[in-house]
């Protein structure tokens, strides 16, 4: 989460809560700030909760981890790092409806992961991360290239 987002969605609920403030005297004109303050906080914590793991998997291999959603290695045929400037394009025409995304604004890059999984639907993976080429890496996978041979 942008940290420049913080003063201003603050900033807001603080100029929310004033205008409730000056309609009301007494001990309940304080009450808009003790409802109204904590609800940009929630929402700003609540957007930049997602994270993304790898971690060792059950077979041996590494698997990697995005909120909830677990994915190991091994399914993984191709992989590689979507830059800036294609981001747009992978999230536009290009995207296929059955894939996995998770995206957040903020940050520039991703990771495409496309899957071999006769048993999963999923055609490929595409994940918001600021380092994709040191998630690629991590996963013991190379960008553009395949994974196990055929």
């Amino acid at each position: 989460m942008p940290l420049w987002w913080w003063p201003i969605a603050l900033g807001l609920a603080g100029l929310l809560a004033a205008e409730i403030h000056m309609g009301v005297s007494g001990i309940r004109a304080w009450l808009p700030y003790l409802v109204i303050m904590p609800l940009p906080v929630w929402f700003l914590v609540w957007l930049s909760r997602l994270t993304v793991t790898v971690t060792p998997g059950a077979d041996g291999g590494s698997e990697l981890g995005v909120g909830r959603a677990h994915l190991p290695a091994s399914v993984v045929s191709r992989a590689a790092p979507v830059p800036a400037s294609a981001k747009s394009a992978a999230l536009g025409r290009q995207l296929d409806p059955a894939a996995f995304v998770q995206h957040r604004p903020w940050v520039k890059q991703m990771a495409l992961l496309v899957l071999d999984d006769a048993d999963d639907p999923t055609p490929y993976w595409l994940i918001s991360t600021r380092k994709p080429a040191q998630l690629l890496a991590a996963l013991g996978l190379h960008a553009a290239t395949e994974q196990r041979p055929d």
